[in-house]
C-alpha cells in the first residue's frame, strides 16, 4: 500500500473501528456523515456513500447516486468511495449504485425498502415540503428486498401485473395486479406497515385492494375514486426499467491508461497480475479487479475506465459496477474462472471467531470457553434435544444390520452407517435426525446402499426427516453429542469391505479386543469428544491430546503434558467403553515405562504443537437454480427466517455444514433433485472457495427445521409451518 492511502478525508478517520452501517452525503464536494434516524432516506439530488462492516474484517462500500445528481457530484461519491476503501485498510468491495437499479445487497441493508425523496441539499433542488402532505403512488417490486418507484399518481400508471402503494394523508392502499406475484404482495405489505409507522406516527388506516374486484360500498370504492372513478385498467408498458440486460460469457481486459485491452486464453486467476487492474465484463454487470501493489490514484480512476466501456458498449447506464480488491474477491467474481486456486489473502481467524462469538450471543448460547486460547470448536449452535431414541444401523451387502447396543457408538473406517435419532422439540411432535455415515475407507458400493435405505426411511417418515450425508473426519458436533462416547477404529466388519481389501490383497488391520491398539481422545465436551484409533507407533503422540494404548491384557491411558482434564476424564470412559471393566494403566508424558514404549514399537519423537483450527466465517444463503447443467448461485444479503420464500429451495453455507432448505410448495421434481443441488453447490464451492468436498449435507423440509439450523436466523416458531401432509421427501446421490 502506498504512501497515499494514509492520505484521507478526516470525515472517514476512525471507521474502521465502528461497526454496522454508516452512511455520508455528498455536500459540496465533501462527506457529510447523515444520522441513524435518517438511514433510509435519500433525496434524488444527492449522493451518498455507505460503508458496511461484514463478518472476518470484510467491508462493503456504495455509493448511490440519484437521478438528479450532478456528474461533478457523481465523480466526487466515486473518489470519495476510494479514499474511504483507504481508511478500512484499502480491502473492501466498492458498489456504484444508480437510482431506482440498486443491488440486492445494498437494498438488504434497509428493509423493508427505501423511498427516495424529491429533492436534494445541493444547491438548484427544492426542498420537500414537510407541511404539505402529498398523495405519491409508488410501483413495488421483488420478492426479497423491495424496489420501490413513484410514478405518476394517475390511473394509466397502474396494470394487471405489478403490486402498487397508494400513499394518502388518511389511508394507504395496496393495490395488488391479478396477475402479481404472491411473494411481491406481503413484501408490499411490509412497505404499507413501514409507511404507516414512520410518515404516519401509525394511526393511518390500511387497506388491500385486489385487481378487478370492485365493491364501491368498500376501500375498493373508495379507492377508484381517487383515480376519478373506476375504469379499465391498461396492460403493463415496458420501460427502461423493465429491461434487464443480459448476462454475457466473461470477458477480461486489462486496464492501462484510461484505456481497455482485450486478454485473451481461457480465465484463469493466474492472468491477474498484483500491480495491474482488469475489467472483467459479464454484460449486466462490470467488474474491476485491483491487484493489491497498484496505486491509490491509479485505483481512483478505474471507475472512470468502466463508465466509459459501458458507454463505447452501448450497454445501459444502469449496469452494475462492482470494484474487488486481490486477496477479498467476491464469489460472483471468482465464479467466472471455473476454479480458484488457494492462496489469496484471508481474513484473520480471531476477528471470524468473534463474530461467531457474537452470533451465539445473540442467540442465548453460553459463551465459556470463547478465550482465545479454546478449541475453535467450542462454538457450536444450540444441539438437538437430549433424551431422544438412538438407532444405528451397519451396512452389509444389501440390507442392512442393527448395531447393539453396548456397541452403539463404535464406527469402523471401512464400514457405512445409518444413525436415527428420534427427539422431542418442545411441544412439536416427534423430530427426526438421519444420517448416513461413510467411513474413509469405505467401498462405493456401501455407500449408495446407505443412500438408498436412508431415502427409504426418510420417505417412509414423509419426507420429515432432517436428512444428512456426514464423512469420517468431519463429524458435525451435533452429530458427536448424541454418541457418548463416539469412537472410530480401524477396519472394517461388513462383507463388502472384507472382499475389498482381499481382492487388493490389502493386510486387514480391524480392531479386534486383543490388537495392540492406540487411541486419541480428543475434544473436552460433549458436542466434540470424539475419539480415533490411530497407527500404534510413538509418533503417533501429541501433547495436547490424550491417548489410550490396548496391548494384550494391559490397558494405558496417557496424558499429554498440554491436555485438558476433560480429555482425561474421557480416556477412563472410552476405556470402559471399549474393554468393561479392564485394569486401567496411567502414564502421563514423560512418566511412562519400557512395557508402554515397547507396545508402540519403541520410543520416538511427536509434536507438541496444536493443531490450527480452520478459520471461521459468516454463514451466507444462497439461492440455486439448475439449467442445463449451468448451476447459478445468488446470494441473499443480510438474510433472515422471511427469506425462506415457501416455493424456493435455498442453499445455507456455514463453512462447516451445508443445509439445502426445501419450501414446501417446490415443484416435486425440484423436490427429488434437492441433494444434487447441494452436491453441486459444494463442488463449485470447493472450487472457487476452498470448502471442503466432505463438508457435512443436510436436507430440511419447511416446517421441520431442527435447531442446529434455525440458529443461523432470528427464529420465530409462530412463523414456521408445521408440516401436516408433506410429500415424501427427496433423494440424493453419491457423486
Amino acid at each position: 500500500m502506498s504512501s497515499a492511502a494514509k492520505v484521507v478525508d478526516p470525515a472517514f478517520q476512525g471507521v474502521g473501528q465502528r461497526s454496522g452501517i454508516e452512511i455520508w452525503r455528498i455536500e459540496n464536494f465533501q462527506p457529510v456523515a447523515v444520522p441513524k434516524s435518517d438511514h433510509g432516506k435519500f433525496y434524488m439530488g444527492d449522493c451518498y456513500t455507505t460503508q458496511s462492516k461484514g463478518g472476518s474484517s470484510l467491508y462493503d462500500i456504495h455509493f448511490w447516486i440519484g437521478k438528479d445528481t450532478s456528474q461533478d457530484e457523481a465523480g466526487t461519491a466515486a473518489i470519495k468511495t476510494v479514499e474511504l476503501d483507504a481508511a478500512l485498510g484499502g480491502r473492501a468491495v466498492q458498489h456504484r449504485e444508480l437510482q431506482g437499479h440498486e443491488s440486492d445487497k445494498f437494498l438488504s441493508y434497509f428493509k423493508p425498502c427505501i423511498i427516495p425523496l424529491e429533492g436534494g441539499v445541493a444547491s438548484g433542488f427544492k426542498t420537500p415540503e414537510v407541511e404539505e402532505f402529498e398523495t405519491r403512488l409508488y410501483v413495488c417490486k421483488g420478492k426479497r428486498v423491495v424496489r420501490m418507484k413513484q410514478v405518476p399518481f394517475a390511473r394509466a400508471s397502474l396494470n394487471h401485473d405489478d403490486v402498487f402503494i397508494l400513499d394518502s394523508e388518511k389511508k394507504i392502499f395496496q393495490f395488488n395486479g391479478a396477475n402479481s406475484n404472491i411473494q411481491e404482495r406481503a413484501k408490499a405489505l411490509e412497505v404499507v406497515q413501514f409507511l404507516k409507522d414512520k410518515y404516519h406516527e401509525g394511526t393511518c388506516a390500511v387497506a388491500i385492494v385486489d385487481d378487478g374486484k370492485l365493491d364501491t360500498e368498500s376501500d375498493s370504492g373508495e379507492f377508484w375514486v381517487l383515480f376519478g372513478g373506476f375504469a379499465p385498467i391498461g396492460k403493463k408498458v415496458i420501460s427502461d426499467d423493465d429491461i434487464v440486460a443480459e448476462r454475457i460469457p466473461a470477458k477480461l481486459y486489462s486496464i492501462h491508461e484510461g484505456g481497455v485491452t482485450a486478454v485473451e486464453g481461457e480465465l484463469s486467476k493466474g492472468m491477474l497480475e498484483n500491480n495491474k487492474c482488469y475489467l472483467l465484463d459479464r454484460g449486466a454487470e462490470v467488474f474491476i479487479w485491483v491487484g493489491r501493489s497498484t496505486q491509490v490514484e491509479e485505483r481512483k480512476t478505474v471507475g472512470k475506465v468502466a463508465e466509459d466501456f459501458i458507454a463505447n458498449e452501448n450497454r445501459p447506464r444502469s449496469t452494475r459496477i462492482t470494484r474487488v480488491i486481490q486477496g477479498y474477491e467476491t464469489h460472483a467474481f471468482k465464479s467466472n474462472f471455473g476454479s480458484w486456486p488457494a492462496g489469496s489473502v484471508a481474513p484473520g481467524a480471531e476477528e471470524g471467531r468473534g463474530k461467531v462469538a457474537a452470533l451465539l450471543k445473540q442467540q442465548g448460547v453460553g459463551l465459556k470457553g470463547l478465550g482465545k486460547s479454546a478449541p475453535v470448536n467450542e462454538e457450536v449452535p444450540p444441539l438437538l434435544e437430549g433424551g431422544g431414541k438412538l438407532e444405528v444401523w451397519c451396512i452389509n451387502g444389501n440390507a442392512k444390520t442393527p448395531v447393539s447396543k453396548e456397541d452403539i457408538g463404535k464406527f469402523y473406517g471401512g464400514d457405512c452407517y445409518i444413525v436415527l435419532y428420534t427427539y422431542h422439540s418442545g411441544e412439536r411432535k416427534e423430530d427426526y435426525y438421519l444420517c448416513c455415515w461413510f467411513g474413509k475407507n469405505s467401498i462405493e458400493a456401501d455407500q449408495q446402499m446407505a443412500t438408498r435405505l436412508a431415502n427409504t426411511m426418510s420417505n417412509s417418515l414423509k419426507g420429515r426427516p432432517v436428512l444428512g450425508r456426514i464423512f469420517q473426519g468431519k463429524e458435525p458436533p451435533q452429530f458427536i453429542a448424541i454418541f457418548q462416547p463416539m469412537v472410530i477404529l480401524k477396519g472394517g466388519l461388513s462383507s463388502g469391505y472384507k472382499k475389498y481389501i482381499e481382492e487388493k490383497e490389502l493386510a486387514d488391520d480391524t480392531y479386534t479386543a486383543d490388537s495392540v491398539a492406540l487411541f486419541r481422545v480428543s475434544g473436552t465436551s460433549s458436542h466434540n469428544n470424539k475419539t480415533e484409533q490411530v497407527d500404534a507407533v510413538a509418533t503417533s503422540l501429541i501433547s495436547t491430546e490424550c491417548f489410550l494404548l490396548q496391548s494384550g491384557s494391559s490397558l494405558f491411558t496417557w496424558h499429554g503434558n498440554q491436555s485438558a482434564f476433560e480429555q482425561q476424564q474421557l480416556a477412563a470412559k472410552v476405556a470402559e467403553f471399549l474393554k468393561p471393566g479392564a485394569t486401567l494403566k496411567h502414564a502421563k508424558e514423560g512418566t511412562e515405562n519400557s512395557i508402554f514404549w515397547s507396545a508402540l514399537g519403541g520410543k520416538q519423537n511427536y509434536t507438541s504443537k496444536k493443531v490450527t483450527p480452520e478459520n471461521v466465517r459468516e454463514p451466507h444463503l444462497f439461492t440455486v437454480s439448475l439449467n442445463k447443467a449451468h448451476e447459478q448461485v445468488e446470494e441473499v444479503f443480510n438474510f433472515s427466517q422471511d427469506d425462506l420464500l415457501t416455493e424456493d429451495v435455498l442453499v445455507l453455507d456455514t463453512r462447516a455444514e451445508v443445509f439445502v432448505w426445501v419450501g414446501q410448495s417446490v415443484d416435486p421434481k425440484e423436490k427429488q433433485s434437492a441433494f444434487d443441488v447441494a452436491q453441486q453447490y459444494i463442488e463449485m464451492a470447493a472450487a472457487l472457495e476452498g470448502l471442503s468436498p466432505n463438508v457435512p449435507m443436510y436436507r430440511v423440509t419447511e416446517g421441520n427445521e431442527p435447531s442446529f439450523f434455525t440458529t443461523y436466523f432470528s427464529w420465530d416458531s409462530t412463523k414456521a409451518t408445521v408440516c401436516s401432509t408433506p410429500a415424501s421427501g427427496p433423494s440424493f446421490m453419491i457423486h
